[in-house]
This record gives structure tokens, C-alpha cells and sequence, in this order.
């Protein structure tokens, strides 16, 4: 697979990644498993019928989990993480014949970052659910996720660059509100640590 086509499809699932960890896994692992696409070497367990057990149960479990009260919170702390890595790695398998260094970099940070700026976001969304609506509403943010994540991955495969080029506007719109939020925050603290104590 070409370097490009290799990216696009990274940035695609590695947003997935953001949503939901294992369900781009799963799509990948099934996408290999029909002949659409050759991993790169040394990823081949990825198209494998023992991956596909493990990637669908690992998917029930987290699709399921994220419907129980204040344990999705919980979950943000540690899908965080696994987020960026399964973002890595799916990255990572596109890109065949090209050298590991070259590979695993790109993996990190086109992969990683993606699914970590996305995951931020996804978080952020869960965290205001929980604020405004007391986790009421946080069953319709899981059923949006499990919803992007499993349109997202497909649509990776299907039309890999437009796919690429809505992620990288939404990954665009986060970092410009993070920033805005950032700003209005040192503003609010600025503007009160001016204010002289009152007598």
C-alpha cells in the first residue's frame, strides 16, 4: 500500500479510535479478513480469526461499558491512552515498504495524535453531558460515538480521502476551541488577580 493511501486510511480510523477504541480494530480486522487491504509486515495478527474473536469481545465490553452510569467517565481516564496506541498501530500496519523508523513516527504522530485530539473532544462532550444533564444525557453521546466510530471506519475504507479531509477540519475546529477556552480562561484569571483586595 502507498504512503498516501496508507496515511489517509490512518487518519480515518485513528479518528474512529477517538470515539471508540476496539470497534475500528474490528473493522480492520474484518476489512483483512475479506482481501480488502494487506497489512504491512509484522501486522498480519491484526487480519486474523483469533484478533477478530478478541476485537469483538473487546467491542461488546467498551460499547456495553459506556452505557453504565459514571463508569463512562472512568473509562475517558483510561481510553485516553489506548486510544493514541490503537491509533498508532492501525496507522502503522498501512504503511508498507517503508522503513520502521519512518513507519512508527508517522504512526505517532498522524495516528496518535489524531485519536488523542479526537478522544479530547469526545471526552469533553461526555464531561459537559454530565454537568448539564446530570449522565442523563450521556447515553445519547455513547450512541453517537458508537455511531461515528463504526461510519467513520467504513467510510476510511470506502472514500478514504474525504473521510481524511473531514477529520483533519474537525481536528482543526477542536484545536481552535481549545485555544479560544485556553485564552478566555488566563484572561479570566489575569483579569482577577488584577483586582486589588478590598479592605
Amino acid at each position: 500500500m502507498e504512503i498516501g493511501l496508507g496515511i489517509l486510511l490512518g487518519i480515518g480510523l485513528a479518528a474512529s479510535c477517538g470515539f471508540r477504541v476496539f470497534l475500528p480494530m474490528l473493522v480492520t480486522n474484518i476489512a483483512s479478513l475479506l482481501g480488502y487491504l494487506d497489512l504491512a509486515p509484522g501486522f498480519e495478527w491484526m487480519g486474523s480469526w483469533v484478533a477478530f474473536a478478541a476485537f469483538l469481545v473487546a467491542a461488546i465490553v467498551e460499547v456495553g461499558a459506556y452505557y453504565i452510569p459514571w463508569l463512562d467517565n472512568a473509562l475517558d481516564t483510561i481510553s485516553g491512552p489506548l486510544a493514541m496506541i490503537a491509533g498508532t498501530v492501525l496507522t502503522a500496519s498501512f504503511l508498507t515498504d517503508i522503513n520502521p523508523l519512518v513507519q512508527w513516527t508517522l504512526g505517532i504522530i498522524v495516528g496518535g495524535g489524531t485519536a488523542g485530539i479526537v478522544k479530547v473532544g469526545a471526552s469533553a462532550a461526555r464531561l459537559t453531558s454530565s454537568a448539564t444533564t446530570g449522565g442523563l444525557g450521556n447515553h445519547a453521546v455513547a450512541t453517537t460515538e458508537n455511531v461515528m466510530s463504526v461510519v467513520t471506519s467504513i467510510l476510511a475504507f470506502i472514500l478514504p480521502f474525504i473521510t481524511a479531509f473531514i477529520v483533519i477540519v474537525i481536528i482543526v475546529y477542536l484545536i481552535r476551541k481549545f485555544n479560544e477556552l485556553r485564552r478566555t480562561k488566563w484572561l479570566f484569571r489575569n483579569k482577577h488577580e488584577s483586582i486589588p483586595p478590598m479592605n
